[in-house]
């Protein structure tokens, strides 16, 4: 590393005239956890660092009129621990207990998680399939986006960590039967990114017999995170039904494109999103209650 000057603000307002100060040539850390090793092997250069870990109020999760907020310096191991979280959004609580080691999650947070823009990383998949929002400062002011909306390429944000500062994610408090999963599949259960991963939302009827809606996300599909829209069509309205769930996996295998890669190939990676996408929806089903026929 080369930087030459080091922040550590003590507000949001000081960081941001930090960044302007600097034109582009500071930029934000927070864990660190994948920062550091990109500005060791030089894939990235800054001269001035800018410090979130001191500000307070990047920090925590609430509750409050029908929304619940993380702000973007929540640990995974926080959110992982979190009662509000595994009780309403289990998706997320099941994708930040995944991510790394003990150590790792003690000190990586969820802003960071999203920013590094990588198209499989667990707490981003899970997410899109909250449908979150997040809350962001430029220079022009405060402005939302949704999670989905942040990604131009594997490793590319949409947020600008030299001159914006991600706030907060928001997600709605899940209603009556709402219920979610999350699915993982790794060359070993720690320490290894995903081969594919899957978050799932979906609300039943009333009768507990159809499918009301659903969102399903699943990475590494493309070079962003991927929202299977296609998918979540076929199984908008439908009945539970085991034959309902073979069309939306058909649907699926043609609506994502994942590359061969040292961790699998293109071919598995698909079979693979199948079958984890069947789990997470029998999972989240039977959370509720339901059941699938044939």
């Amino acid at each position: 590393m080369n930087c030459e000057k080091y922040y550590l603000p003590a507000t949001v307002e000081e960081a941001i005239n930090i960044l302007r100060e600097n034109q582009g040539n500071a930029r934000l850390i927070a864990g660190g956890t994948d920062l550091v090793l990109q500005l060791r092997e030089r894939k990235i250069n800054t001269k001035a660092l800018v410090d979130l870990s001191a500000l307070k109020e990047l920090n925590g999760i609430t509750e409050n009129n029908g929304w619940i907020t993380i702000g973007s310096m929540t640990t995974h191991q926080q959110i992982a621990a979190s009662g509000i979280i595994r009780e309403k959004a289990r998706v997320l609580a099941e994708a930040a207990q995944s991510i790394g080691s003990p150590q790792i999650r003690n000190v990586g947070t969820i802003g960071g998680n999203v920013v590094n823009a990588q198209p499989a990383a667990d707490t981003t998949i899970a997410l899109m399939a909250l449908d979150a929002r997040a809350r962001i400062l430029t220079n022009q002011g405060e402005i939302t986006k949704p999670v989905g909306e942040l990604f131009l390429g594997a490793g590319q944000s949409a947020i600008d960590p030299t001159s914006e500062i991600l706030l907060a994610f928001d997600i709605k408090t899940p209603g009556a039967r709402e219920a979610t999963a999350f699915m993982r599949l790794a060359k070993r259960k720690a320490l290894a990114l995903p081969i594919v991963n899957v978050g799932v939302w979906l609300k039943l009827d009333q009768t507990l017999s159809k499918f009301e809606d659903i969102r399903i996300a699943l990475g590494p599909m493309a070079p962003v995170p991927v929202r299977a829209t296609n998918t979540e069509a076929v199984l908008k309205g439908a009945p539970l039904q085991q034959t309902v769930l073979l069309q939306a996996m058909a649907v699926l295998e043609k609506e994502i494109s994942p590359r061969d890669s040292l961790r699998g190939s293109a071919f598995y990676k698909k079979e693979m999103a199948k079958v984890l996408l069947k789990r997470a929806i029998l999972v989240a089903v039977k959370d509720l209650g339901g059941e699938l026929g044939e």
